[in-house]
């Protein structure tokens, strides 16, 4: 049955095989919140689109729980107020469970209910009440809200009429988003007169009712960003008139007084801005505002606690540490009143050995006296000894002295007789290396002496060689000089008689002429005629001329 009612609720399909299925292995009794969380999640709160009546699902919850919490004590206030105070509770609550709501909301809340019934608000009083709960909790569950609003102690003087109204129009506020409510004049759109309206500001609507219980709703005036809200100048007999346009249609509406027209363009204006920059609703962003007020300052005195601890560490660790120098400081004072104790003592033993000691000094230097005047005698017997033996030292010295010159003209001597030594060694020494060196001198003579000796042989073996093969050239060069002269005589001849057959051949004016193989070299022209002579015969014909004027010559 809860889970059908919640499911029509939040308008929510409801799927009871799912739930069946779900539960199918328990049977080991009722089930327990904690069972049924789970299914909750999941195949129910996961399918809300926000598209419900969030106060017939408050409502709703108001029933389940308000039966066994709310206080059997007689109240102030009814109970839909103290249904409304509830859904109050849950707006402005902590986000914690279990819930409560804080001292700073619950002063929110009062003061919103104080301003709402005109009265004043009670600072001191309520100073009073926020020690005495600090003391004891953090804040207030639901039901002990209710009980402290149902009590009057904040609405003394109020009847319960009063305080209902004054509960509504917060709720309205916090709950149902109403910015601003009351009754107008419209002008209607087709017949353009004008009826009384109840209209309702929300933060992007404003719905208009024909009277307050909100029962029978005639329109809505939808309201976004290009809205924009102005005054209009009296005429047609109404007075306080502003227009409200939008991007479809546009509402004149007339005001009660210049006071409320003024404070509805005002509310209307602060609206559209709020679409504008896409901010929530004034109390909505209020509350988060107290919210992030409230843990800034939370987490400021967390570290505020975390530092006096640290500085309470610090302090025990001083304290300690203050403690252990103080023992330390005991101990060095015990320490050096022992040693004073003991230097004390010592210095009194000191002074009695030292008496001692003066005493036997004084002894000891009478001793010493008497012993001076006997030293003194004995000083003056050694004084005169002592000169005695300074006179003999001066005559010995003086002989010294004479034995050292004499040690020194014989040292100078024998340094000459060793200078004379030491040069016929050194000229010694350089005869046998002079001698050594001829000696070397001559064997490496005899060895390149022998050397030459060798090569003169090798040299006169080879010039032998040479001479004979120069001889054999003498011969071979003879021998091709008599070929040359017969192979020259023989072309002497054939000269010769190529010479006569030619002069006979001219002689004839060349009638006769000899038909030879022609050369493929250019015929040559002389002033025998055109190709009269070959060019070897040309070239050895100027041979035969050059060797014959050689021969002339």
């Amino acid at each position: 049955v809860l889970s059908h009612n919640l499911c029509t609720v939040l308008n929510v399909p409801h799927d009871p095989v799912a739930l069946e299925e779900h539960f199918r292995d328990d049977d080991e009794g009722p089930v327990s919140n904690q069972g049924y969380m789970p299914y909750l999640n999941k195949f129910i709160l996961e399918k809300v689109q926000g598209n419900f009546d969030k106060v017939e699902f408050n409502r709703m919850c108001w029933t389940l729980c308000a039966k066994k919490n709310l206080s059997k004590s007689p109240l102030l206030i009814s109970d839909e107020d103290a249904f409304k105070v509830w859904v109050i509770f849950n707006f402005l609550s902590e986000d914690k469970y279990p819930l409560i709501i804080v001292p700073e909301e619950i002063e929110y809340l009062l003061k919103k209910l104080t301003e709402a019934m005109g009265a004043g608000w009670q600072q001191e009083q309520f100073d009073h009440y926020k020690i005495a709960l600090n003391t004891s909790r953090e804040g207030l569950s639901a039901w002990e809200l209710i009980d402290l609003i149902g009590s009057g102690q904040f609405s003394k003087g109020m009847d319960r009429q009063t305080v209902s109204m004054a509960i509504n129009e917060v709720f309205n506020e916090l709950i149902l988003d109403v910015l601003k409510q009351g009754y107008m004049l419209k002008k209607g759109h087709k017949r353009k007169n004008w009826t009384e309206r109840w209209f309702v500001l929300k933060p992007n609507i404003i719905s208009y009712y024909v009277s307050e219980d909100l029962k029978d709703k005639k329109g809505d005036i939808i309201l976004d960003g290009n809205c924009y809200v102005e005054a209009l100048p009296d005429k047609d007999g109404k007075k306080c008139l502003f227009l409200i346009k939008c991007l479809d249609k546009s509402f004149e509406i007339s005001a009660s007084d210049k006071k409320k027209k003024q404070e509805w363009i005002q509310a209307i204006q602060t609206t559209v801005n709020l679409l504008r920059v896409g901010s929530p609703p004034p109390h909505k962003e209020a509350r988060q505002k107290r919210k992030e007020l409230r843990q800034k300052l939370l987490a400021e005195q967390e570290e505020l606690e975390r530092q006096m601890k640290e500085l309470q560490t610090a302090n025990e660790n001083k304290q300690k540490e203050l403690e252990t120098v103080r023992k330390q400081l005991e101990a060095a004072a015990a320490r050096a009143a022992e040693e004073e104790k003991k230097r004390l003592q010592t210095q009194v033993e000191l002074q009695d050995r030292f008496s001692l000691e003066l005493e036997r000094e004084k002894m000891v230097r009478q001793k010493m006296e008497e012993q001076v005047a006997q030293k003194s005698s004995e000083l003056e017997q050694y004084l005169q000894r002592v000169r005695e033996l300074e006179e003999m030292y001066k005559q010995l010295q003086e002989a010294l002295e004479d034995e050292k010159q004499a040690r020194q003209d014989e040292e100078t001597v024998r340094k000459l007789q060793a200078r004379l030594l030491e040069e016929e060694s050194a000229k010694r020494a350089e005869l046998e290396k002079w001698h050594l060196q001829q000696q070397q001198t001559i064997q490496m003579t005899e060895a390149e002496k022998q050397e030459l000796e060798n090569q003169r042989m090798i040299k006169e073996q080879a010039l032998q060689v040479a001479m004979q093969q120069l001889e054999q050239l003498e011969l071979e060069r003879k021998e091709a000089l008599e070929q040359y002269e017969e192979v020259k005589k023989k072309l002497e001849t054939a000269a010769n008689n190529t010479k006569s057959w030619k002069d006979k051949v001219a002689h004839h004016e060349g009638l006769i002429r000899l038909i030879e193989p022609g050369s493929k070299n250019p015929h040559l022209i002389t002033n025998w005629g055109p190709a009269a002579f070959t060019e070897a015969e040309l070239e050895q014909r100027q041979k035969s001329w050059k060797g014959k004027k050689a021969t002339s010559e």
